[in-house]
């Protein structure tokens, strides 16, 4: 036997199922014709050629029904082309002509009854291979695992967890194969990745694969006709595993074999341009390497990127890294996320809900069915991330599952999978979220700003601040274009919402999501910006007081700070705060009050630095109501702190 022949055969036992290669005059078969067959399907094998190697590993064994190396072979070949129960026919051949041939071919055997869920019989012959002498202790250790994976996968098919999906329809789904979804805060815009064969122009290869992005919008509440992206996103080369942001503006994915990438496969990043997306740039060290990175993942406010990646410094394969867009606009050198999220096999897919708070991802490095299955972890108190709770049977099966994300709901979620009667291959399904494992509900403002006297589209930058600390949760900033723009509202706190822009009056707007659980509708709001008029007014919406009294509480800092920059930028500018009130109550006591809360927000503005001699304070009670004063949300619009531009 030649070099190059014992080479590939050991290539192949060792890569598929660890058998040990032999010379001609060790094989269990004499016959040559037999002997001949198996080789060339092996060669064929090697070469992923798997159809045309099993019509040769027949013919081995036609020729020799007792040739155990060619029942092993064909086994593995048809592991790889997804005939699973035909693999465990020929492996319990294999083990019945001598079952102390090769031990891992109880391994080999197990593996393949996981693939379809038999946990009972794979969970014995793991047991088996685990009592053969000669072990390595890598695949000691990979056998124990596979075991646990069987009680939890028993366990699991017992005790199922809520899970009824429903195809998206021939809108999105054809009968290519479709995953890496990824849709918009306001469930209106569904991008994901759509793999076209089509004929190869080498004359080695008969077909290859074309990897493109693909986006189906939502017109009363119904997907519409996905469409290519087309050029400049699209190429004749690969483009996938797309992630988009909340406010559908900024998109990053994966481009291949470009000139300026990194490695075979780099991240990009590309900008909404009114209906149009800008041309993709690579985004570059640190982000990409001369290693792999994939499958993106951004925050609800754009400013964390997730990814995979096989880079040194990882705990397994390949691992989930994050990085976060600095002040001066560039990525942060890649964190690992640890072992609470990565294991010493793989991970992929992250999906980080618009909570901020609960993380998903796939591994198959932890305690499931026994491929990829999916994970989920929340941050706790300490802003760490808790142990990965695998979201169970069947969401989960023995097969691989990835390519989760959760609407911004937190209930209705979208998986690509392979399921009988689909359209073709992997299908998007949606599916109700059972509670234990959503994420918290997000609600989010939409809308468009324009200029309030010509109506021009405008670009304006959105932020949206945690009133208890004037911390800046998320930045934003609308289409340049159509003035577009939408800023998620996580639970649990309460927020002031400032739109900015040279040459205009701020926008303030407020929303108390305190309470954990709160019930808020997503708004639309379109926002008119005010050119920066002499008369012209902004009501405060973030300046609170104690209950009849004028002192300041310290959720009104970050709106006045706002004011204060506003002020700062704008040195020509005279003011007057003005203190407003609702009609409960005598109107004595009304003026003072508002006199005194007017007084109050000039002196802290003073105090910020801004000359005293550009301001006046004046408080009008009740006299001047936005609203009727005839119910609990109308009073309250009422009592208010405006400014007004007098010179």
């Amino acid at each position: 036997m030649n070099t190059r022949k014992f080479n590939i055969l050991l290539l192949l036992f060792f890569i598929s199922i660890g058998l040990c290669a032999q010379d001609k005059s060790y094989y269990t078969s004499k016959s040559s014709k037999a002997i001949k067959a198996l080789e060339k399907g092996m060669h064929l094998h090697d070469n992923h050629q798997e159809w045309d190697a099993k019509d040769e590993l027949l013919k081995a064994i036609k020729a020799d029904a007792k040739f155990i190396e060619a029942h092993l072979i064909l086994a593995e070949v048809e592991v790889d082309l997804m005939e699973y129960k035909e693999a465990i026919d020929e492996y319990k051949k294999a083990i019945t002509i001598n079952p102390d041939f090769e031990p891992r071919a109880f391994y080999g055997l197990a593996k393949t009854q996981m693939r379809i869920g038999n946990y009972e019989d794979a969970k014995e012959n793991l047991k088996t291979f685990l009592q053969a002498a000669k072990i390595s202790k890598v695949m000691k250790e990979n056998a124990q695992a596979f075991l646990d994976n069987c009680d939890y996968a028993m366990w699991a098919v017992k005790h199922p967890v809520p899970f009824n999906p429903v195809n998206l329809g021939d809108s999105i789904n054809s009968r290519h194969d479709e995953y890496f979804p990824s849709i918009t805060a306001d469930n209106q815009s569904f991008f994901f990745t759509r793999q076209i064969p089509r004929k190869s122009n080498s004359p080695l290869v008969d077909t290859i694969y074309d990897e493109d992005i693909y986006v189906s919008e939502k017109h009363d509440n119904t997907w519409g006709m996905a469409k290519s992206l087309g050029a400049p996103i699209n190429t004749y080369r690969n483009e996938g595993a797309v992630c988009i942001s909340a406010d559908g503006q900024t998109m990053v994915f994966v481009a291949c074999d470009r000139i300026e990438a990194q490695q075979s496969c780099d991240l990009y990043i590309s900008w909404k341009l009114g209906t149009t997306w800008s041309n993709p740039l690579n985004m570059g060290p640190p982000i990409n390497t001369k290693y792999g990175e994939s499958q993106p993942c951004l925050s609800a406010d754009g400013r964390t990127i997730y990814f995979v990646s096989d880079r040194p410094g990882g705990i397994g394969g390949h691992d989930i890294w994050k990085s976060t867009l600095g002040n001066d606009g560039y990525w942060t050198n890649p964190v690992n996320m640890g072992p609470k999220i990565n294991s010493a096999k793989g991970e992929s897919c992250p999906f980080i809900h618009e909570d901020n708070q609960t993380f998903y991802f796939s591994s198959n490095g932890r305690q499931g069915m026994g491929d990829y299955d999916i994970y989920m972890s929340r941050l706790d108190a300490k802003g760490e991330w808790g142990d990965p709770v695998n979201l169970g049977y069947p969401i989960n099966t023995f097969g691989l599952e990835n390519s989760l994300i959760v609407a911004a709901d937190g209930k209705t979620a979208y998986i690509a999978s392979n399921r009988k009667n689909g359209k073709g291959g992997l299908d998007f399904y949606s599916f109700e979220l059972y509670p234990d494992a959503r994420p918290f509900k997000v609600s989010y403002v939409k809308g468009k700003v324009f200029d309030k006297e010509t109506s021009k589209p405008l670009e304006v930058r959105f932020e949206l601040l945690d009133v208890s600390t004037g911390k800046i949760i998320m930045d934003a900033v609308s289409n340049k274009v159509s003035g577009d723009f939408l800023v998620c509202l996580p639970a649990g706190k309460e927020y002031a919402l400032h739109a900015s822009k040279d040459g205009y009056l701020f926008y303030s707007e407020s929303f108390d999501l305190k309470t954990t659980g709160t019930k808020i509708d997503s708004v639309t709001k379109n926002v008119a910006m005010q050119p920066i008029k002499i008369g012209e007014k902004v009501i405060l919406k973030n300046i609170f007081f104690e209950t009849n009294k004028y002192d300041l509480k310290d959720e009104s800092k970050a709106e006045l700070k706002k004011l204060i920059s506003f002020l700062s930028t704008n040195k020509s500018l005279h003011i007057e705060i003005s203190g407003h009130t609702d009609n409960v109550g005598s109107k004595e006591l009304n003026q003072t009050l508002s006199e005194n809360r007017a007084k109050t927000v000039m002196n802290f503005i003073i105090a910020g630095g801004i000359d005293a001699a550009r301001m006046s304070s004046k408080g009008y009670g009740d006299t001047q109501p936005i609203v009727a004063n005839d119910t609990d949300e109308h009073r309250a619009m009422n009592r208010r702190t405006e400014f007004k531009i007098v010179q």
